[in-house]
């Protein structure tokens, strides 16, 4: 379910601030340093750097 446009415009990466790209039901950070990926459950992100994995 893609995310309500303009919402990725005003979100960021809670750890590094970093912009975030949307994937399939997740987000990506997209800072080199960083490349934290969160999930998005029930159309909604959870943007705990506790609930993030690193990107492989």
């Amino acid at each position: 379910m893609p995310l309500e446009a303009g919402l990725l415009q005003i979100l960021a990466c809670p750890a590094c601030h970093g912009a975030l790209e949307e994937g399939s039901e997740e987000l990506r950070c997209t800072a080199e340093g960083c490349r934290l990926v969160y999930p998005i459950r029930d159309g909604i992100p959870v943007l705990l750097v506790d609930e993030a994995r690193r990107a492989d």
